[in-house]
Protein backbone atom coordinates (compact mmCIF):
# COMPACT_ATOMS: atom_id res chain seq x y z
CA UNK A 1 0.00 0.00 0.00
CA UNK A 2 2.88 2.77 0.96
CA UNK A 3 4.21 2.03 -2.49
CA UNK A 4 1.17 2.88 -4.42
CA UNK A 5 0.76 5.88 -2.77
CA UNK A 6 4.22 6.59 -3.23
CA UNK A 7 3.69 6.03 -7.00
CA UNK A 8 0.74 8.62 -7.12
CA UNK A 9 2.60 11.48 -4.94
CA UNK A 10 5.17 10.76 -7.57
CA UNK A 11 2.61 10.81 -10.55
CA UNK A 12 1.11 14.31 -9.43
CA UNK A 13 4.90 15.88 -9.37
CA UNK A 14 5.28 14.86 -12.72
CA UNK A 15 2.31 16.30 -13.89
CA UNK A 16 2.56 19.52 -12.87
CA UNK A 17 6.05 20.07 -11.39
CA UNK A 18 6.12 23.90 -11.42
CA UNK A 19 5.66 25.99 -8.41
CA UNK A 20 6.09 22.68 -6.13
CA UNK A 21 8.88 20.99 -4.03
CA UNK A 22 9.67 18.49 -2.17
CA UNK A 23 10.18 18.37 1.74
CA UNK A 24 11.09 15.94 4.06
CA UNK A 25 7.84 15.04 6.24
CA UNK A 26 9.35 15.34 10.32
CA UNK A 27 6.93 12.29 10.92
CA UNK A 28 8.52 9.77 9.32
CA UNK A 29 9.87 6.79 10.54
CA UNK A 30 11.87 3.84 10.50
CA UNK A 31 9.24 2.32 8.05
CA UNK A 32 9.60 4.53 5.36
CA UNK A 33 13.44 4.18 5.72
CA UNK A 34 13.01 0.43 4.96
CA UNK A 35 10.66 1.16 2.36
CA UNK A 36 12.95 3.56 1.00
CA UNK A 37 15.97 0.83 0.29
CA UNK A 38 13.18 -1.66 -1.16
CA UNK A 39 11.95 1.07 -3.31
CA UNK A 40 15.73 1.79 -4.31
CA UNK A 41 16.48 -1.81 -4.76
CA UNK A 42 13.02 -2.38 -7.59
CA UNK A 43 12.38 0.99 -9.00
CA UNK A 44 14.34 4.02 -7.88
CA UNK A 45 17.62 3.84 -9.37
CA UNK A 46 16.11 3.26 -12.82
CA UNK A 47 13.64 6.02 -12.79
CA UNK A 48 16.20 8.56 -10.90
CA UNK A 49 18.80 7.70 -14.23
CA UNK A 50 16.01 7.86 -16.49
CA UNK A 51 14.97 11.44 -15.29
CA UNK A 52 18.77 12.33 -15.64
CA UNK A 53 19.50 11.04 -19.07
CA UNK A 54 15.95 12.52 -20.27
CA UNK A 55 17.11 15.71 -18.81
CA UNK A 56 20.09 16.56 -21.26
CA UNK A 57 18.04 16.45 -24.51
CA UNK A 58 15.98 18.53 -22.88
CA UNK A 59 18.59 21.40 -21.68
CA UNK A 60 19.79 21.26 -25.80
CA UNK A 61 16.37 23.37 -26.97
CA UNK A 62 15.51 26.97 -25.63
CA UNK A 63 11.49 25.53 -25.06
CA UNK A 64 12.79 22.20 -22.94
CA UNK A 65 15.32 24.05 -20.96
CA UNK A 66 12.24 24.34 -18.05
CA UNK A 67 11.14 20.77 -18.70
CA UNK A 68 14.95 19.40 -18.20
CA UNK A 69 14.97 21.74 -14.60
CA UNK A 70 11.33 19.76 -13.94
CA UNK A 71 12.88 16.34 -14.65
CA UNK A 72 15.97 17.10 -12.60
CA UNK A 73 13.91 18.20 -9.30
CA UNK A 74 11.91 14.79 -9.83
CA UNK A 75 14.94 13.18 -9.29
CA UNK A 76 15.07 13.22 -5.06
CA UNK A 77 11.14 11.86 -5.34
CA UNK A 78 11.95 9.37 -8.03
CA UNK A 79 14.87 7.62 -5.71
CA UNK A 80 13.50 7.80 -2.29
CA UNK A 81 9.67 9.06 -1.89
CA UNK A 82 8.70 7.74 1.20
CA UNK A 83 8.83 10.05 4.13
CA UNK A 84 8.87 13.02 1.34
CA UNK A 85 5.48 15.11 0.96
CA UNK A 86 5.07 17.93 -2.02
CA UNK A 87 4.30 21.10 -1.04
CA UNK A 88 3.40 24.77 -2.75
CA UNK A 89 6.20 27.28 -2.95
CA UNK A 90 5.85 30.75 -3.26
CA UNK A 91 7.83 30.59 -6.86
CA UNK A 92 5.78 31.10 -9.92
CA UNK A 93 6.27 29.24 -13.14
CA UNK A 94 10.25 28.94 -14.08
CA UNK A 95 11.31 31.02 -10.55
CA UNK A 96 14.31 29.33 -10.28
Amino acid sequence: MPFGIASLRIAGFVLWPFGRTTVDRPDAGAGSFIGNVIWVIFAGWWLALAHLVTSIPLFLSIIGIPFGWANLKLIPISLMPLGREVVATDEGFGGR
